[in-house]
């Protein structure tokens, strides 16, 4: 007989779980999560990788953001062909198996790295990695589309707030670990190390891995121990992780979300419902938004740790040394302010909180382009790290709630993973649309580029300007979905 899940609802219509279901969910989403986090560790290790692969000049930073738009673009192809098997097989099939198929990829790449770097095989390495950070990215999208995919029976609408916090944050503890972990790796992996210099984490590392003053940089870790990593959760989720309340022996409940179609749409049918659609408007602009959040969220994490390096201030100021902790802290912060005041200060809405977040990043990049230019060598601009951290905070928020919430939401179970596949798929348009424009104007991203211009701070004034429309076009299109709320029954 299954056992209870949903003993009453409160009088503000909150829904009150049992102990047991509540003890059972958190086994449920726990493991999901590192194993998110994992997700999001190996994606990145290639920004590590770079500066690792490029000290034995294997890899130059054209090839990195060549090899990224190509991971970037079978992302999105991923997410267009993998998501109607994930509605169909379920969020535990899309997880184990994204996963399994990203540690098996990233396991090749260390082994193609330690090869090369043995020169023990003869590859043409640029052409090796570029196919397979795509096949890395292509398993990859199983990821955040199996995540949304598992937790919608699990949560009601009044409490989704909370699961857009427990995105947030695993988004961030990922590029914790890409950016603080990636690069402390890489200081532990040389083979030239001076160990008075070693920070706390790259002296962990090297002391745990057995690297540093060999005949050759031990680059392969890079990949090799994110795949572990990854591995190390799989083994949970295999044993813990179940698609619903019903899967684990407790009895479903109504989840309060709008559901599209009553039954399972082909890509193409849900392509046509998001897109031409009057009805499903709140989708169509939640994929908008996203698609400025995939621009700026690109456009702040990944490039500003770059922005630090070629200044020369990046081990002189603390934001930019420990970026990756700055981002976990910037996704706590935001994950949990988001999810908390959409459920309590704004009944599950959670188009005011996009709002909110994006008049911040108006600002957090008005302070970045004012600042820009005081940043100098061994000296980074306290207020453009504050214009970073505010919009680093605010991305990282607005994506958990939208991807991570109202996606699931405004689409119902039989499409959740088809819904998520194409607003996140937005987002990576939104990656290479910005992307472009920075391989137009910034001159770090352009062929040839000078050394002293890309040295001078002043000539990277069109990043911030760049950034600042897709933010304020952003705040605009959630002004239009502030009052939504999904059609579904909300009480029990």
């Amino acid at each position: 007989m299954a056992r209870e899940s949903l003993i009453r609802f409160a009088e503000n219509d909150s829904p009150v779980h049992s102990n047991s279901y509540r003890l059972r969910r958190f086994l449920n989403w726990f493991p999901l999560g590192f194993g998110y986090a994992s997700l999001v560790f190996m994606r990145y290790g290639l920004n590590a990788g770079q500066h690792a692969l490029g000290d034995d000049n294997l890899m130059s930073e054209a090839d990195f953001y060549n090899i990224f738009a190509w991971g970037a673009a079978s992302y999105v192809i991923g997410f267009l062909t993998l998501s109607p098997l994930v509605d169909r097989k379920g969020g535990r099939w899309g997880m184990i198996t994204g996963l399994m198929g990203t540690i098996s990829v990233n396991l090749i790449m260390a082994l193609v790295v330690r090869k090369t770097i043995d020169e023990t095989a003869h590859l043409p390495f640029v052409f090796c990695m570029t196919a397979l950070y795509c096949a890395n990215m292509f398993f990859q999208s199983l990821g955040a589309m199996s995540i949304v995919a598992v937790n919608v029976p699990w949560f009601h609408v009044r409490e989704r707030g909370k699961f857009a916090t427990i995105f947030g944050v695993l988004i961030a503890l990922g590029n914790y670990f890409a950016f603080d972990w990636g690069y402390a790796i890489v200081d532990a992996t040389r083979k030239y190390i001076n160990l008075d210099k070693l920070s706390f984490t790259a002296s962990i590392f090297q002391g745990l891995l057995g690297t540093g003053g060999k005949a050759v940089n031990e680059s392969w870790w890079l990949f090799l121990f994110p795949a572990l990593f990854g591995l190390f959760w799989l083994i949970p989720i295999v044993i813990t992780l179940r698609n619903s309340p019903k899967e684990a022996s407790f009895n479903d409940f109504e989840t309060g979300i709008e559901h599209m179609s009553a039954s399972q749409l082909t890509m193409f049918q849900m392509l046509k419902e998001v897109f031409l659609n009057p009805k499903h408007r709140v989708v169509l602009v939640i994929c908008l938004i996203e698609f400025c959040s995939g621009a700026i969220r690109n456009g702040s994490i990944q490039t500003y740790p770059k922005f630090a390096e070629h200044i020369g201030f990046k081990h002189d100021f603390a934001l930019s040394e420990h970026w990756g902790l700055f981002l976990l802290i910037a996704g706590v912060i935001g994950a949990n302010a988001t999810g908390f005041i959409s459920d309590k200060c704004f009944n599950s809405r959670r188009g005011p909180m996009a709002v909110i977040l994006y008049v911040l990043m108006v600002f957090g990049i008005s302070m970045i382009l004012f600042s820009l230019g005081s940043n100098a060598p061994h000296s980074g601009s306290i207020n453009t790290g504050i214009g970073l951290f505010i919009l680093a905070t605010c991305v990282i928020g607005v994506h958990g709630i939208l991807s991570g919430t109202a996606a699931a939401e405004f689409s119902g179970t039989k499409n959740t993973a088809k819904a998520v596949g194409i607003i996140d798929g937005a987002v990576y348009l939104g990656t290479s649309a910005q992307s472009f424009l920075m391989g137009l104007f910034v001159p770090i991203f352009q062929p040839g580029a000078l050394a002293h211009k890309i040295t001078d701070p002043s000539s990277w004034m069109a990043w911030p300007i760049i950034l600042l429309p897709f933010a304020v076009i952003g705040t605009i299109l959630g002004t239009s979905i502030y009052s939504a709320y999904p059609k579904g029954k909300h009480t029990h």
